[in-house]
């Protein structure tokens, strides 16, 4: 899936209007990890033939971004492109007990006189050459396209936000999960943390997105990857699929935690501020990516997390970013132009006349995202000023976040009934419907049916039509809560009146609410009013 999906970003930009040239597609059976291939290969309408059928025909020239198949049928040179940033990685080989250099195809399965591989940076021509003699001499030097196109995407940064659910304005920060694959990735040795990360980090000032190499995905399955992940799915995680959608969630993200996998290198070069979650020894020395491992600061998975993210967010230093870059990629903006010229002179074709036309703008992400509702909240009750004060912090209950408690700080499950929530109602302190409503009327007749189906909660609330809410206590008391501007979450509204039941307070007045960055006024007042 690697491989596919990087000579599909460049294919269409090398031979775009020219006759001259015709692609097939070769699909290899063989791989562990060709799962979901043929689907993608499909949904692009290209023509596929099997990789043994492609030596039947005339071939002027491979191009491959895998080093696993075997192309002596083939006697066309091969350009090898790489699937990531550089040769950085050792790989278990597939043929033998040992590992070997992720991106170079195997002497046996390639003669080095017929091979060609591209490269992004010269130290890459003379590690390859270091690593295997015979390929002295046997690189071309473009670039790296992807990146390119990663630097030409970074102004639709506002409009991958808001696919992901993050609105421009409402203070959230978009926190990245990255993992390669293998024992020793990010997912390899903490496949908890994105619940972890959810339980942790307040629904109003966060959100998570998770990568998983497509060998994750394709290695076990994406029905496995789900069942593995299904608490966090649960709290809200937005997973990105494995055919396309990281590179867009990169760019929206404010923080990356990650691995030594390339997108971990590919996000620290655009600037992102990075922690490294993993790092294995597998990655080589001497590389952009044992750069970045030196430079990067870890994640101690053992500590709060969220402090830790904040005071990477605050200290980052943006001139790492040029350092990394200048290590692992030369002359940004010119690779798919140079990959071209080197393409055109492998088929001895001249190029066309056009300049090559670089690509838009990568698509909008398009994660899996599904949520329960169902929220543990914690409150914090403070006096400044003469007046009260509620710090209100919301995680997602499938996350199984930490509650606090004390003489000021209380801790209750709410459940929204109206998306889904039934599954939590039964041990939530405040049960709610938070679907539009057309009358008072109708607040009332929805607030009198969660108290009778629900007789143990403490509270339950509704929305009302002018975007407040209607609380009815356990001992029969219905009091109107309403927040001064934008409508509010019945949750959040809710949340006000369960810390007067639990402080003792009047469920009377204004109060002040602080909630993701923000604060407002919440006023209770006795319902109907007098």
């Amino acid at each position: 899936m690697t491989s596919s999906t990087r000579l599909l970003e460049v294919l269409p930009a090398l031979f775009g209007d020219d006759p001259r040239v015709e692609v097939l597609f070769g699909y290899d059976s063989t791989s562990a990890f060709n799962g979901g291939v043929l689907d993608l290969l499909g949904a692009h309408k290209v023509r596929v033939i099997g990789w043994e059928e492609a030596g039947e025909g005339p071939c002027d020239l491979v191009l491959t971004a895998t080093e696993n198949a075997s192309f002596g049928h083939l006697r066309a040179p091969v350009l090898v492109l790489p699937h990531g940033v550089g040769f950085h990685k050792m790989v278990p080989d597939a043929r033998g007990p040992g590992r070997r250099l992720s991106g170079v195809v195997p002497a046996a399965l390639l003669e080095s006189e017929r091979s060609w591989y591209a490269v992004s940076h010269p130290g890459q021509a003379g590690q390859l050459a270091a690593a295997r003699p015979d390929l002295a001499g046997r690189t071309l030097l473009v670039g790296d396209p992807c990146y390119d196109r990663l630097l030409d995407s970074r102004a639709a940064r506002t409009r991958y936000r808001r696919a992901l659910g993050l609105q421009e304005g409402d203070g959230r920060r978009l926190v990245v999960v990255s993992s390669t694959w293998g024992t020793q990735s990010l997912i390899g040795t903490v496949p908890d943390l994105p619940r972890r990360l959810l339980a942790e980090l307040p629904l109003d000032d966060y959100a998570v997105a998770a990568i998983l190499h497509p060998n994750v995905w394709f290695g076990h399955s994406p029905w496995q990857i789900r069942t593995l992940q299904r608490a966090a799915l649960d709290a809200g995680l937005l997973l990105i699929p494995p055919f396309a959608g990281w590179q867009a969630a990169v760019l929206a993200g404010d923080i990356v935690l990650g691995d030594h996998g390339s997108v971990t290198l590919y996000a620290a070069a655009l600037g992102r501020p990075v922690l490294l979650a993993a790092f294995g020894e597998e990655s080589v020395p001497g590389t952009a990516m044992d750069g970045l491992g030196r430079r990067a600061p870890r994640l101690d998975a053992a500590k709060g997390l969220r402090e830790q993210i904040e005071s990477e967010l605050a200290c980052h230093r943006p001139e790492t970013a040029g350092e990394l870059a200048r290590l692992a990629f030369q002359d940004p903006g010119t690779a798919l132009a140079r990959l071209r010229s080197a393409v055109y002179g492998l088929l001895h074709l001249a190029e066309p006349p056009a300049p090559v036309r670089r690509p838009a703008a990568f698509a909008d992400p398009v994660p899996e995202r599904r949520r329960d509702t169902a929220q543990v909240i914690n409150s914090v009750l403070v006096r400044e000023a003469g007046a009260w004060v509620i710090e209100v912090r919301r995680f997602p209950a499938a996350a199984r976040p930490g509650r606090e408690e004390s003489d000021r700080s209380f801790s209750h499950l709410v459940s929204d009934l109206a998306d889904g929530g039934h599954g939590w109602a039964e041990s939530a302190s405040v049960v709610t419907r938070g679907d539009p409503v057309s009358s008072a009327e109708e607040s009332l007749r929805r607030l009198a049916a969660l108290r009778h189906g629900h007789p143990g909660c403490a509270l339950a609330a509704v929305r009302l039509p002018d975007g407040g809410a209607l609380l009815l206590t356990r001992d029969g008391r219905t009091v109107r809560a309403a927040g001064r501007g934008e409508p509010d979450d019945p949750a959040v509204l809710s949340a006000v009146g369960y810390v007067c039941l639990r402080a003792g307070l009047p469920m009377a007045g204004a109060f002040r609410v602080r909630l993701g960055g923000r604060a407002r006024e919440v006023s209770l007042s006795p319902w109907p009013e007098r």
